[in-house]
């Protein structure tokens, strides 16, 4: 049977570090809010036929949204984003098959582009290990402690992880199922990595920055504005 594509974007978070009064993902950038452009991102690919949005059960603002056709929102974040993912794929169940593929987005991640995504599916394929985009590190990392550099960590090999995250959806429902601690799972790939899968790893070529902070704000606005998507 062909493989279908569906979407998942964890919104349950608070956003704590923007210091802002809203959650993040609720934020104005431009035209939309962060969440919508993330949305809109990840549907630009025809292939991804469906996107389901979760949130807290307790959001009162994920109604005013302005969803596409093909999103929904499911009111069933949990309290990590593991538990918020794991309860978007339950959902996804009634719909989605064994073999099918979700992608799996952040919601602070608007600067996604349309070629990042289609490279990410392509490169994929039907290879069951899945694949995340990522980014080679530049700097030179330090392990730091009390405030003092204790080693400098060899950066060969080491990448950035990104979103989209893509997984065949049995494999990533049954990887997160069997965590035994959800909250140390910070993206869906180590999940899948402990199962013994290998994820392929697809050089991101676009800026694919996470919202984050205040100061990712304005670079944000700035790759926005140069994709024509403000």
């Amino acid at each position: 049977m062909a493989i279908r594509y569906f979407g998942l974007i964890p919104a349950a978070g608070t956003g704590s570090r923007m210091g802002a009064d809203a959650p993040k993902q609720y934020l104005r950038l431009g035209s939309r809010t962060l969440l919508e452009h993330s949305i809109a991102a990840l549907m630009s690919d025809p292939r991804v036929e469906q996107v389901l949005i979760v949130v807290a059960a307790q959001d009162r603002r994920a109604s005013q949204l302005s969803l596409p056709s093909g999103a929904a929102l499911a009111a069933v974040g949990g309290a990590s984003r593991a538990e918020s993912v794991h309860n978007g794929l339950r959902v996804l169940a009634q719909q989605a098959r064994e073999h099918d593929r979700v992608l799996v987005h952040d919601a602070a991640r608007p600067c996604l582009s349309a070629r990042d995504l289609a490279a990410l599916i392509d490169a994929v394929g039907t290879d069951d290990a899945g694949g995340l985009l990522a980014a080679p590190l530049a700097d030179t990392l330090k392990r730091v402690d009390d405030g003092a550099v204790i080693e400098t960590v060899q950066r060969s090999g080491l990448w950035g992880a990104q979103t989209p995250q893509l997984f065949p959806f049995g494999i990533l429902l049954r990887a997160l199922q069997d965590c035994r601690d959800p909250g140390s799972v910070t993206d869906e790939a180590s999940a899948v990595e402990r199962t013994g899968l290998r994820p392929r790893v697809v050089g991101a070529s676009d800026v694919n920055l996470k919202v984050t902070t205040p100061a990712d704000w304005p670079l944000a606005e700035a790759a926005l504005k140069a994709s024509g998507r403000w």
